[in-house]
């Protein structure tokens, strides 16, 4: 590889680090993930980050932990403090299923290989750091950060665990999206500031003896959250602490958390930064990076998280959404971050240049497909709101949801000469299309944009995501009535009889959510059979850190009411849930029988297994799950993976990568 090659990425070994005259490093980086210097991979952001401030900046990614510890020396000590990040993804997502079974691939390492990195390696690595470099500050980053920074339930272990600061023996927490707070730390370093000063910047955490007083900030309230003793004690305590976390990440302007850890040290959490504004957005995605893979990686094997994004753009962060099962609010805040359209384009006229573009970009989206710009009208009320979802149970009549701007936005895309194409891969929020609360402009807004996605950015299927069909179950998960999904699927079919098009809509369920019984499910699959649907895009709902569900699961009640609620635990019971799913397979027949005759439901029997549906393929065809007669973009599952990611809340296909 050509010296010039490596000098347009950070480096990542002594070799490259000599490439650049440096003697000394300012910041070294140690990430779970391949170094793909991408705008949708956490390390390349916050190397990239860290440089535009002037720091001598490596990355050491998925360095062996297993060995003489080789990779954790060869860069030797920085002149700051190392960094740590798990990944784009928790840990734990990434190696197990929700059945708990250890997964055999891993989409953020070359050629898919799994046994990359360990579990947990924001406590494995910052553990082996401190073990080898005592006197050098460890900052932890990432997703792991974000959803561990207090006490938290873990699904995989069965267990309330501490803050992720007590386990790992880091110095200090960032959490959220990093670039504000890690710019900051930067700035005062680089003046001289002691890295035990840091105290009084947004968004980060850290402990200190009990009988210190708190770091002196005028403006910030303080809210002491039930001791993690008390969590594990009393569950209702931990529930009620989550109410308050998730509640604080949600205002623009939040509390200060503490939380008693231990007889002699408490957490410190400060409140987050108000929402990036457009310029700050900008910014970041601006930063010089490559798009592509390091070229350490020539010859070892595809990266299927970057070959699943390389040609998608990211458009904005957050989600006001409020999913219950969802993490991204609480990585990435509710509050809707975007771009401005020259950033989008510039980078449009990046990814077009880049190795095997055919003219197809696989996404124009974000962690919802359309929240792009969206804002309230009146900002004033935003900054007192304490809501955790803007559309839930109904929008928000200050939430303005006009869409031209997005329209426009597409329009521009599409109209550059090597642009054939854009899909909208991400998920679309059809409850927002469907707004009751919407002015004249904004349903206008609704209408053309609607027809716009469906005529022309569907890559023969259109991903939404009603998750389930039972009013109970959708109330739990935030998620609006099931007849909404009816009145969107009524118009993407006249849209597509208009154009004469033959595209599917393909909708997201999830079992055994909190809330869900077996006859909720035995619904669901009478539903979605009476709509000619053979689901595959389900997923049996995976307690993650950070969640409303996962409280719940955890609990036994909700965190908001504190009122009990039912949540499937057992394989058996998970299982029993999921058959539903699949009713029209010869194989989960008799069980489904079984399982509607013992609730006494032989309605529901009835409706799927009459005689008409027995015989549907001698009827009308169904919706099959066949490949689209298009040229099929990869999907972009990579920058929800990184900004909240992605498995958070999402579905995973029964297939491999």
């Amino acid at each position: 590889m050509e010296k010039a090659n490596l000098l347009d990425y950070l480096p990542t070994s002594k070799k490259e680090v000599e490439l650049r005259g440096w003697s000394e490093l300012d910041v070294i980086l140690f990430t779970g993930d391949a170094y793909v210097d991408h705008p949708s991979f956490g390390a390349a952001v916050i190397g990239r980050t860290l440089e535009a401030t002037g720091m001598k900046v490596a990355i050491v990614p998925q360095p062996n932990w297993q060995d003489d510890l080789r990779d954790f020396k060869k860069l030797g000590r920085p002149r700051y403090f190392f960094a740590v990040s798990p990944g784009a993804m928790d840990s734990m997502v990434n190696h197990y299923t929700a059945a708990r079974r250890r997964r055999s691939d891993d989409a953020y390492t070359p050629g898919g290989r799994s046994g990359a990195r360990p579990d947990m390696p924001s406590i494995v690595y910052t553990k082996i750091l401190k073990k080898l470099f005592p006197d050098v500050p460890v900052v932890l980053g990432g997703i792991e950060a974000s959803l561990r920074r207090t006490t938290h339930y873990d699904y995989w272990e069965d267990r309330l665990r501490p803050s992720i600061l007590v386990e790992s023996g880091a110095d200090l927490l960032v959490y959220g999206m990093g670039e504000l707070p890690l710019t900051d730390i930067a700035k005062l370093l680089q003046r001289g500031v002691p890295f035990s000063s840091l105290r009084n910047i947004p968004q980060i955490g850290f402990l200190q003896p009990i009988d210190e007083p708190l770091p002196k900030q005028k403006h910030w309230e303080t809210l002491e959250l039930h001791s993690h003793e008390e969590c594990l004690r009393n569950k209702v305590a931990h529930a009620e602490n989550f109410k308050h976390v998730e509640e604080e990440s949600n205002r623009k302007h939040g509390a200060r958390l503490t939380q008693q850890v231990s007889e002699t040290e408490r957490l410190v959490l400060n409140p987050m930064y108000p929402p990036m504004s457009e310029a700050q957005v900008d910014a970041s995605f601006d930063l010089p990076y490559t798009h592509l893979p390091h070229p350490r990686y020539a010859g070892k094997g595809d990266i299927p998280a970057y070959e699943m994004i390389k040609f998608s753009i990211c458009l904005h962060r957050g989600c006001f959404g409020g999913c219950s099962f969802c993490t991204i609010s609480a990585h990435q805040g509710k509050f809707i971050a975007s771009r401005s359209e020259r950033s989008v384009m510039k980078e449009v006229q990046k990814v077009v240049k880049l190795p095997g573009f055919k003219g197809y970009l696989s996404d124009l989206g974000g962690p919802s497909a359309n929240m792009y710009g969206m804002r309230g009208r009146d900002e004033k009320l935003c900054e007192v709101c304490r809501r955790p979802s803007c559309i839930f149970p109904s929008v928000c009549k200050n939430m303005n949801t006009d869409h031209t701007r997005l329209i426009n936005l597409y329009k521009a895309v599409d109209a550059l000469p090597e642009v054939k194409k854009s899909f909208i891969g991400s998920g679309v929020r059809y409850d927002i299309l469907m707004n009751d609360n919407a002015t004249p402009e904004e349903a206008r807004s609704h209408k053309l944009y609607t027809e716009e996605l469906i005529a022309h950015h569907v890559s023969g299927r259109l991903k939404v995501a009603p998750e389930h069909t039972s009013k109970a179950v959708l109330d739990i998960m935030r998620k609006p009535s099931f007849e909404l999904f009816y009145k969107f699927k009524k118009e993407f079919d006249e849209i597509n009889c208009k154009y004469k098009l033959n595209q599917q809509i393909i909708p997201y369920f999830i079992s055994s959510h909190p809330g869900c019984h077996d006859v909720d499910m035995a619904e669901l699959a009478a539903e979605t059979c009476a709509l000619d649907f053979k689901l595959e895009q389900v997923q049996d709902f995976t307690p993650t850190p950070m969640t409303v569900s996962t409280t719940i699961y955890y609990t036994g009640v909700h965190p908001y009411t504190l009122k009990p609620v039912y949540t499937a635990h057992t394989p058996d019971e998970k299982k029993r849930q999921r058959m539903f799913f699949f009713w029209y397979k010869p194989e989960e027949r008799q069980r489904i029988q079984m399982a509607l005759r013992a609730m006494n439901r032989r309605d529901i029997e009835e409706r799927l297994f009459s005689q008409k549906i027995n015989n549907y393929e001698s009827s009308k065809p169904k919706q099959e799950f066949r490949q689209p007669e298009k040229p099929k973009p990869q999907k972009d599952f990579g920058a929800k993976k990184f900004y909240g990611n992605s498995n958070y809340g999402k579905h995973e296909k029964r297939r491999k990568w």
